[in-house]
C-alpha cells in the first residue's frame, strides 16, 4: 500500500510543476492560498506551497546584491574618474613647472652668454685702448644693466605665464570635478 502512495505522489509530481510556474508570474497570488487540485491530497498541497515559497527569497537577495554591486561599481567609476582628473591636474601642473624651469634656464644661459660676450669685449677694449678704458667700461656696464633688465622682464613674463597656466590647470580640474567628466587630453605617460 505504501508503494501505491509513492507511485501516486510520483505520478502527481509532473502535474504539480505547472502551478509552481504560474505562481511566480503573478506576485499578488503569492499571498493568496492556491487551492489544491481535486486529485491531490491536502497534505501534498501543503508540501507544494512550501516548495513554492522556498526559492522566492533567492531572487530578492540577488537583486539586492545586484543593486549593491551597481552602487559599488558606481563608486569605483567615480573614484576612477576623480583619479584621472587628479592625475591630469598633476600632469598639467608638472608640465607648466617644467616649461617655466626650462625657460628660466634658457634665460640664465642667454644672460650668461651675453654677459660673457660683453665681458670679453670689455677686456679687448681694455687691452687695446687704455686711454678710453673708463668710457668703454661705463658703456659696457650700462649694456649689462640693460641685459639684466631685459632678463628680469623676461623672467617676469615667464613667471606670469606659469601662474596663468597653473591657475588654468586648477580651474579646468575644478571644472572636470564639478561636471564629473574626464579630460579629453590625458597624460602623455598613460
Amino acid at each position: 500500500m505504501a508503494e501505491e502512495v509513492k507511485k501516486e505522489v510520483e505520478a502527481e509530481m509532473p502535474a504539480a510543476p505547472p502551478p509552481a510556474v504560474e505562481a511566480p508570474k503573478a506576485e499578488s497570488e503569492e499571498k493568496t492560498i492556491v487551492p489544491p487540485p481535486p486529485e491531490e491530497k491536502p497534505e501534498e498541497s501543503k508540501a507544494l506551497v512550501a516548495v513554492e515559497k522556498a526559492p522566492e527569497p533567492a531572487p530578492k537577495k540577488i537583486s539586492g546584491g545586484s543593486h549593491d554591486r551597481d552602487i559599488a561599481l558606481a563608486e569605483v567609476e567615480k573614484e576612477k574618474r576623480l583619479s584621472f582628473v587628479r592625475a591630469w591636474e598633476d600632469s598639467e601642473k608638472t608640465k607648466a613647472e617644467n616649461k617655466a624651469q626650462k625657460k628660466f634656464s634658457d634665460i640664465v644661459a642667454w644672460e650668461n652668454s651675453k654677459k660673457a660676450a660683453l665681458e670679453a669685449k670689455l677686456r679687448k677694449y681694455e687691452e687695446q685702448l687704455e686711454k678710453k678704458k673708463a668710457e668703454y667700461a661705463e658703456k659696457m656696464k650700462n649694456k649689462v644693466a640693460l641685459l639684466h633688465k631685459e632678463a628680469e622682464e623676461k623672467r617676469a613674463i615667464v613667471e606670469a605665464k606659469r601662474g596663468e597656466e597653473l591657475l588654468n590647470a586648477e580651474e579646468m580640474a575644478a571644472k572636470f570635478r564639478a561636471t564629473g567628466q574626464t579630460p579629453k587630453k590625458l597624460l602623455g605617460c598613460f
